[in-house]
């Protein structure tokens, strides 16, 4: 079974960051706003917003390795003094 997931997470590394992220944000909310004394629809709605964030982060954070890598000269560029050099 957890080789059936780390397959599935290696094939879905986005998705599969989005929940362990998701599950992490929700846990630590839950801890920090357990004395509150929210209603349950509060509760609700900060938990899918949560979701939703951990979603939204890991979209930008994918956003990075959607950059193609900059293209390098074909020839690097010449000092003025490595050009007097080769012009004598």
């Amino acid at each position: 079974m957890l080789s059936k997931l780390k397959s599935w997470a290696s094939q879905h590394p986005r998705l599969a960051a989005w929940i362990l992220l998701a599950i992490g944000m929700v846990i630590v909310l839950i801890i920090a706003a357990r004395d509150v004394g929210l209603l349950w629809n509060q509760w609700l709605f900060l938990i899918l917003a949560t979701i939703g964030l951990a979603g939204l982060c890991v979209w930008i954070i994918g956003w990075e390795s959607n950059e193609e890598e900059p293209e390098t000269p074909a020839q690097p560029q010449q000092t003025e003094a490595a050009k007097k050099a080769d012009a004598q």
